[in-house]
Parts: C-alpha cells; structure tokens; sequence
C-alpha cells in the first residue's frame, strides 16, 4: 500500500510559477513509476508528466511540455512538479499517482491539490 500526500498548490497570477511536491509512504517508492494529473472542472482528468523509477524518463504532455519539469528524490520519497510561466487554463486540482509500469495504470492516487491561475 502506498499513501500519497500532494502540496504546493495555490493562486499565482498568469506567468509566475509554483512547485507541486507529492511525498509517498512506505520505503518501495523507488519501484513506482510517479505521475501527475490534473483535472479542470467540466474536464476529464489528463496526465500532465510522468517519470520512471529512476527519474532518467520523463513524458510530458504537449500543452506543458518546456514549461513544466517532473524530477523525482527517491531517498525522500518525493515527486516534484516545477511549473513556470503559468497560463490560466493551468488551473486545476492536480493529483499525485504511482503505478509499476512506466506511463501505465496507476494504482495509488493523492487527494489532490488546487492551482488557480489568475489572468
């Protein structure tokens, strides 16, 4: 069983930045691929990032791919996201998910956090 716990959301105004953090319980973090999500309201939900095990792969999606870095710090059981120049349809609550395969299923989700983007 895995618990994940995101912070780091909150109300920044368009082209400022925040960093999400997603710390896991137990000690397999390293063997989870990690991932962030985000869903907008009225939307369905859509991965953002994801990063392997051992933080040498990453995919982004497209709408934030040279804005946003995922890293990953498997001796404190913590995913990163960086968001710089922050648009406005950026809002949303983000969550946290963890799986075994690499850009796969995802077995175990935070609760999630809210980024507001204020133009």
């Amino acid at each position: 069983q895995v618990q994940l716990v995101e912070s780091g959301g909150g109300l920044v105004q368009a082209g400022g930045s925040l960093r999400l953090s997603c710390t896991a319980s137990g000690r397999t973090f390293s063997r989870y691929s990690m991932a962030w999500f985000r869903q907008a309201p009225g939307k369905e939900r859509e991965l953002v990032a994801a990063i392997n095990w051992n933080g040498i792969s990453t995919v982004y999606a497209d709408s934030v791919r040279g804005r946003f870095t995922i890293s990953r710090d498997n001796a404190k059981n913590t995913v990163y996201l960086q968001m710089n120049s922050l648009k406005p349809e950026d809002t949303a609550v983000y969550y946290c998910a963890a799986g075994l395969r690499f850009a796969g299923a995802y077995d175990y989700w935070g609760q999630g956090t809210q980024v507001t983007v204020s133009s």
